[in-house]
């Protein structure tokens, strides 16, 4: 097949369509009008790819692909995968400092060793190791506890980066250094060294792929949850449909965490606001 065009690639209104009504009937993520230009670019790199020379000959090979890969790797192309460690500090600083001691003495006193938490839409995996640094280091010297973290996506090349729990130095840098000198190992990769995550760290992470607007295969109750910067992405009722299942899945006294740009402004909710992007289940 020969090479590419030349010019850029026209999105028509037609075909930004289908491909918006495609994305939400399938994930319910919302591609109003003003993300055409960033579906065009994003997946004019498919289409450059593919030696494809529309948007609807593209869409044609996805949708008769009948094993689901170019669908999911069309979905990869459009989600936004901006994460790093410990992002949103201030998240970490109330686990840290008031949930975590507060959550190990209540469940001390019940004889209840279970920890569960999930971050759902954990990209490259770098919440879920932060989020299971702090577990650990809330825990040293507590005894023995049944910890796990839960790490769900959509992006399926995402979840490949969050397995492999390799970064290079700069993705760390974020980590500090005492640390990062017990839960990352100084390894060499391919072009240069980077850290990888110890076993100790992944011994208590799972990572799994999962539509949020599918069945959730997993079981509660969870003592918190993350979904930061991820509702920015659905409508309203989507929304509301989200957080009341959080809601069931989360034990009483459990947090949900959003990100900084979001809130629970406009939906119906039972969770008791603790401090911006941070709510309670009582």
């Amino acid at each position: 097949m020969v090479s590419l065009i030349a010019k850029e690639v026209v999105l028509s209104e037609e075909d930004f369509k289908t491909i918006s009504d495609l994305v939400y009937k399938h994930c319910k993520i919302n591609l109003h009008t003003g993300k055409k230009e960033l579906v065009r670019a994003r997946l004019a790199k498919k289409l450059r790819e593919g030696n494809f020379y529309s948007f609807p000959e593209y869409l044609k090979y996805v949708l008769e692909d009948k094993t689901g890969k170019e669908f999911s790797n069309l979905i990869d192309s459009l989600s936004t995968n901006l994460t790093s460690f410990f992002r949103e500090k201030q998240h970490f600083d109330f686990l840290q400092d008031k949930f975590l001691p507060a959550l190990i003495e209540r469940k001390v006193k019940n004889r209840n060793n279970r920890i569960r938490a999930w971050s759902a839409g954990c990209s490259s995996g770098e919440e879920v190791y932060s989020i299971a640094i702090t577990l650990k280091e809330a825990l040293e010297g507590q005894g023995q506890w049944d910890v796990k973290v839960l790490g769900t996506d959509i992006s399926t090349r995402m979840l490949e980066t969050a397995r492999k729990g390799y970064y290079d130095s700069e993705r760390i840098s974020s980590v500090p250094v005492q640390q990062r000198n017990k839960y990352l190992l100084s390894k060499q990769g391919k072009n240069q060294r980077g850290f990888e995550a110890s076993k100790a760290l992944r011994d208590i992470v799972i990572f799994r792929h999962l539509n949020l607007m599918e069945k959730w295969p997993l079981k509660g109750p969870l003592d918190f949850i993350f979904c930061r910067n991820v509702m920015i992405y659905f409508d309203k009722p989507t929304q509301q449909f989200l957080i009341d299942r959080y809601w069931e899945m989360l034990d009483s006294g459990a947090v949900l965490f959003t990100g900084h740009s979001e809130s629970l402004t406009g939906i119906k909710h039972r969770f008791k606001y603790v401090q911006p992007t941070i709510y309670m289940k009582v």
